[in-house]
C-alpha cells in the first residue's frame, strides 16, 4: 500500500488504526518494539481487542539471547538492546496479566519486525548497522494471491512456534 523511508515517518495514528481494524488477530514480532510498548493508546486497543476475542500475540527478543547481544553489537548499541526489551516488558506489564494476550521470547535473527492486524501488515525492515527506527517500513495488505503477505505471516508463525512463553508479571 505504501513504503515509508524510515519508521519515524509512519504516522503514530496509522499504527493505532491498523491495530484497531483487527477482527481476528494482532501479532507483533520485534526485538523490543519499545515505541509501541510506550504507546498507551495502542495498548488500550490491544486490551479492548483481546476482550472482544481477537487473538493478540507479542514476540519479544530474549534479553539474554545470543541474537539480541549480536544485534546490539551490529547496531552499535551494545547492551542497550537488552535494556530496551526489559523496558518494553515493564511497559507491557498491564497487558501481560490479561487473558487473550500471549507474550513469548524468541532468540532468532530478525530480518524484519512484523506488526500484523489480520490481513494488514506493517513490516519494518532491518538493515545492518542501523536501528529499526531508521529502516524502511512497508505497509501491506493481503491481495487475492496473498503471496507476499503470506510469506511474512509464515515467518511470524515459524518464530512463534520456537519461542518460549512468558509468565505473567509478579
Amino acid at each position: 500500500m505504501r513504503v515509508y523511508p524510515q519508521r519515524s515517518a509512519v504516522p503514530g495514528e496509522l499504527w493505532r488504526n491498523v491495530l484497531d481494524r483487527a477482527q481476528q488477530e494482532i501479532g507483533v514480532l520485534v526485538y523490543s518494539g519499545l515505541f509501541l510498548s510506550e504507546d498507551r493508546a495502542a495498548q488500550e486497543i490491544m486490551r479492548v481487542k483481546a476482550e472482544q476475542g481477537v487473538r493478540v500475540r507479542i514476540l519479544l527478543g530474549d534479553p539474554a539471547g545470543a541474537q539480541i547481544s549480536r544485534r546490539g553489537e551490529d547496531e552499535g548499541v551494545g547492551g542497550a538492546m537488552a535494556a530496551k526489551i526489559n523496558n518494553a516488558l515493564v511497559m507491557y506489564a498491564p497487558l501481560r496479566e490479561l487473558l487473550g494476550i500471549e507474550f513469548r521470547f524468541h532468540d532468532t535473527i530478525l530480518y524484519n519486525s512484523i506488526y500484523r492486524a489480520d490481513d494488514e501488515l506493517l513490516v519494518n525492515t532491518h538493515l545492518y548497522g542501523l536501528t529499526a527506527a531508521h529502516a524502511p517500513v512497508l505497509h501491506l495488505r493481503r491481495t487475492v494471491d496473498g503471496s507476499m503477505v503470506n510469506t511474512y505471516l509464515d515467518s511470524f508463525e515459524r518464530v512463534w512456534a520456537s519461542a518460549v512463553p512468558l509468565s505473567p508479571p509478579e
